[in-house]
């Protein structure tokens, strides 16, 4: 079966708060931009049943009523939208390739978006008591839902010990299961200590989940078993909370993109990845706090900077490296007293020499974008082009008129 072929100027993977905020950005830059999600739009926080600490929300809302007006939103400044999985990327290059399996679609820029899961127990009934029905992953979405209720806390690294205290603030009683033997945390020791001494926090050691047990509305115990001893512990409560870790999917990108050890895409404050014109954003990150609120800002952050590579990838392409007469391109910084006293080299050589040469100014002031697609040193310095390449690097003690002229094969008429 042949590939259909589709072009885009950016093509977003995940439609989580990340994937859709990074959308809304694009296509109100008037971006041609696809999203593709594989399951549901909105992501893991249509799965939370409230969320009370998003900004402008001051009664709360439905996950999946919040992720509806992102949705919206993007579509109302043309993004669209596709359904299907994606089997494969090429990241390499300046069109990259997102695969899936009719059709092949083309982009100058990917965004990854696409998340993660938190790590399952596999026990018996967790399928049916996910998410809104009693199995959570966030004390900071659910905890004030559990007012005055008994919670269980399964793990006992950093996360789920904090969260656990945090817990304790809203819940009447915080059980956690740890699978070690008493005393024995995978969390830090100042943590394991508070915890310890926390008076609403009690300890099931030596155990590990082995059923989570309810009715058809909701989760309404956990049966844990003592790994020595073999013991069932039927344990009433009203919400369990898995912290035993967190996966990235990140599969299909590994050996292009620079991941962690956990598997997250390593990216800089730009959001930007190893390959030039792929960005990441959102959970797939590794991340402080993975909340809504900092999706968005990664997702902000991912689409601007999306929209200024490209806008600086075609100044590159058109103005600098596109043949035609030589240049110099001079790389400054607007706030630098050197590189203003340098200017007027340079509108002299624009007065005096515009036969020979032309000149293009490239301000890093607020972007140093097109310098780094250059591999320019720091400003100030001087790019000689000719025949669309850089043939030449000044640095600001060289740059001078007749270096200029005489790096870029212009007769100086000595």
């Amino acid at each position: 079966m042949e590939k259909k072929v589709e072009q885009y100027d950016v093509v977003i993977i995940g439609g989580g708060a990340a994937g859709l905020t990074a959308g809304i950005y694009c296509g109100r830059a008037r971006l041609k931009t696809l999203l593709i999600e594989k399951s549901l739009v909105g992501g893991l926080a249509t799965y939370t049943s409230e969320i009370e600490n998003y900004p402008g929300f001051p009664e709360g809302s439905g996950g999946t009523e919040l992720m509806e007006l992102f949705h919206k939103q993007a579509k109302r400044f043309g993004v669209k939208f596709k359904l299907t999985d994606v089997r494969s990327v090429k990241l390499e290059g300046e069109t990259k390739v997102v695969e899936t399996f009719r059709t092949d679609y083309h982009a100058k820029v990917v965004i990854v978006a696409s998340g993660g899961k938190p790590r399952l127990t596999g026990a018996a009934g967790e399928d049916k008591y996910l998410y809104d029905k009693g199995i959570s992953f966030c004390a900071t979405c659910d905890a004030a839902a559990n007012t005055d209720k008994t919670v269980l806390v399964v793990g006992s690294g950093d996360a789920a010990i904090e969260e656990g205290m945090f817990l304790t603030k809203f819940a009447k009683k915080v059980i956690v299961s740890v699978m070690h033997d008493e005393g024995t945390m995978d969390c830090n020791e100042i943590a394991k200590n508070q915890a310890l001494a926390n008076e609403k926090m009690e300890y099931v050691w030596n155990t590990v989940v082995e059923e989570f047990k309810g009715d058809d509305e909701h989760l309404r115990s956990v049966v844990l078993k003592n790994v020595k001893t073999g013991e069932l512990i039927d344990t009433p409560v009203d919400t369990c909370f898995l912290f035993i870790g967190y996966l990235p999917n990140t599969e299909i990108f590994k050996g292009q993109l620079d991941l962690t050890k956990g598997g997250y895409v390593l990216v800089n404050e730009r959001m930007e990845t190893n390959m030039p014109g792929v960005f990441a954003a959102g959970d797939v990150c590794e991340k402080f706090l993975k909340q809504v609120a900092t999706a968005v800002g990664d997702g902000a952050i991912a689409g601007y900077a999306a929209e200024k590579y490209i806008a600086e990838s075609e100044i590159v392409e058109h103005q600098i490296l596109c043949g035609g007469k030589p240049r110099v391109v001079y790389i400054w910084n607007a706030i630098d007293e050197r590189s203003r006293e340098l200017l007027p080299v340079f509108e002299a050589l624009e007065n005096n020499n515009a036969d020979d040469v032309e000149v293009v100014r490239v301000d890093t002031y607020k972007s140093n974008g097109i310098a780094r697609m250059l591999n320019a040193p720091a400003a100030p310095c001087a790019l000689l082009v000719r025949d669309g390449a850089v043939v030449k690097q000044l640095s600001c003690d060289e740059i001078n008129a007749e270096n200029i002229l005489t790096g870029c094969g212009c007769d100086t008429g000595a």
